[in-house]
């Protein structure tokens, strides 16, 4: 059986439930087929190549507020169970987990203070985490744990040093005297946020793009102090690279974003008028590289952000471990939705 913990209206689960469909697969559960027991949602399983094969497409928003989850131990034996509302599913019977985007878990309607609120979520998380440790399952991207190590950008950035990246002369810190330094010996300097979370200012939602460092920022370097930040010199570009990795299959997708004046810094405005993408061709050499930097931080999965310099040089900026997908198989037709639904059915190696 495989196991999808995303939340409702995902657009990248849409499309690997599509590509499973076509290999024979079949949902069940809330959204899936009625009536779902935990007999009938883990025999389907009819053929060797996946034919039948079930797919529970679970929200973990509904817990605790509106499924069940048990786990219990007796007579040296365990229970696995989760209840959805529609039908219980045996969890031991789970072959893969497909962790797209999870949301926080969150109490029943009726717990209304907020405090009480969070706790519920925490306490939720807390035994949410407890179970997935024990399925006997192979994970994509990875469990939650290794997921938010190696989405670390400081960890990872050390790794792939170690395999031999090209990587910027890169500063993470909360001293304002770092600033200056790297701003003199860069030439030209971009600041970024340690991690990309979104925050509020005066009650509107903002988020922090690549900036190009000004020496008038430097009359205000004393704010670098209230929060870490990422200081690289500018590498100037031919193109950009999203990198995907799925197991063991890579894919390329190239960014060229030159005609942007919104995008030109941070591809992530989403310009996309005015932005090019298309299928890049990596150099085995690098194609291989990132696939071990991927398993090496201990994922199955993940997005890899490159600049390919005029000269060529392949500069390696940041590992995504949950990292969007959908914009490079729309804009590029790169299979990615079926490499995952192919690792899901059988570890990627249909």
């Amino acid at each position: 059986m495989i196991l999808i913990i995303s939340r409702r209206g995902d657009g990248a689960v849409e499309r690997v439930m599509t590509a499973l469909r076509r290999r024979g697969a079949r949902l069940v559960g809330p959204d899936g087929d009625p009536g779902t027991t935990a007999t009938t949602a883990t025999t389907s399983t009819t053929a060797a190549d996946g034919a039948g094969t079930p797919v529970l497409w679970w929200d973990t928003g509904d817990f605790p507020g509106r499924s069940r989850i048990t786990a219990s131990f007796s007579g040296g034996k365990r229970r696995l169970l989760l209840d959805t509302g529609t039908g219980t599913i045996d969890l031991s019977r789970v072959t893969a987990v497909w962790r797209s985007r999870p949301s926080a878990p969150s109490a029943a309607g009726t717990v209304t203070e907020p405090s009480h609120r969070a706790h519920v979520g925490r306490q939720a998380e807390f035994m949410l985490d407890g179970v997935w440790s024990l399925l006997p399952a192979r994970w994509l991207p990875g469990r939650r744990a290794d997921e938010l190590r190696a989405h670390n950008k400081i960890f990872h950035m050390a790794r792939a040093i170690e395999l031999g990246f090209s990587v910027p002369d890169t500063v993470y810190t909360n001293d304002p005297a770092e600033l200056a330094g790297a701003y003199e010996s860069a030439g030209r300097l971009v600041a970024k946020q340690i991690t990309a979370e979104p925050f509020q200012v005066d009650g509107a939602e903002h988020r922090a793009f690549t900036t190009v460092v000004t020496r008038r920022h430097l009359t205000s370097r004393h704010r670098v102090q209230h929060e870490p930040v990422i200081l690289q010199p500018y590498v100037p570009k031919a193109v950009e690279l999203r990198v995907i990795v799925v197991g063991e299959r890579v894919f390329a997708a190239e960014i060229d974003a030159s005609a942007s004046r919104a995008a030109r810094d941070d591809w992530r405005h989403y310009d996309n008028d005015r932005v090019r993408y298309g299928v890049h061709e990596l150099p085995a050499e690098v194609a291989s590289r990132c696939a071990r930097l991927v398993a090496d931080v201990g994922l199955t999965y993940a997005a890899l952000d490159f600049i390919v310099t005029p000269g060529g040089e392949y500069v390696f900026l940041e590992l995504n471990s949950n990292g969007a997908w959908g914009f490079v198989e729309l804009w590029t037709g790169l299979p990615v939705s079926d490499a995952i639904a192919g690792w899901l059915m059988d570890g990627g190696t249909a």
